[in-house]
């Protein structure tokens, strides 16, 4: 994968789907932090459907951090591994009360030490939350680095490096929410839809399968 053919790939893309913004609802740094740990191995619509009530019951970090685990479980209760998820968030906010002043740091590794957060997420928060150049990798992300040819590797570090060292710094938040929007509409991971994709003949997938 070139620089030259990386800039057509996501221009097109771009042209496609037009003005893109992350599927999960929220405001502000506190929601998107406590969405986003929901958010792992569920879909955004879920959670989505559970934030509401959770922010108008515990609106603020500080709020959380008193919180109930029963009460915040009954609530996340959807989401899957709500056990789990619930202790995070909670934890999480007291880490935030406790150690950070109530402000959520704005570094990844910082970002990284609080309980439910790991790379990923870490780069959503910086990226989406406090506009810093970050490129989050998830399974749609990887899917298609490897499928249009930006590595081979399915190790999601390796995925991030191959994408970041190719494509502009300021352009990484884009890039992270067209490849997930274009993942979720047309490149899925079972019978993806490249008649209908903007960058089929830029892809190595399809050019592979348009061979046989």
């Amino acid at each position: 994968m070139d620089a030259g053919r990386s800039k057509k790939i996501l221009m097109r893309l771009r042209r496609f789907y037009g003005s893109v913004r992350p599927d999960l609802s929220y405001r502000g740094i506190y929601q998107l932090a406590i969405a986003v740990v929901l958010s792992a191995q569920t879909t955004d619509k879920q959670v989505n459907a559970v934030t509401p009530e959770l922010f108008k019951k515990y609106p603020s970090f500080r709020a959380l951090a008193s919180a109930r685990l029963k009460d915040v479980e009954n609530i996340i209760r959807s989401t899957g591994f709500f056990r789990m998820k619930a202790k995070n968030i909670i934890a999480l906010s007291r880490n935030v009360i406790e150690l950070h002043n109530g402000q959520l740091p704005k570094s990844r590794e910082d970002l990284m030490k609080l309980p439910g957060i790991g790379r990923k997420s870490a780069n959503v928060i910086l990226s989406v939350g406090f506009g810093i150049p970050a490129l989050a990798v998830d399974t749609h992300i990887a899917r298609i680095a490897q499928r249009v040819g930006y590595t081979s590797s399915k190790d999601p570090l390796s995925v991030e490096n191959a994408l970041t060292s190719r494509i502009p710094k300021n352009e990484w938040t884009t890039t992270h929410l067209l490849l997930i929007r274009h993942g979720r509409s047309l490149c899925s991971a079972r019978n993806p839809r490249c008649t209908e994709c903007p960058i089929s003949e830029l892809c190595d997938y399809f050019c592979s399968i348009r061979e046989k």
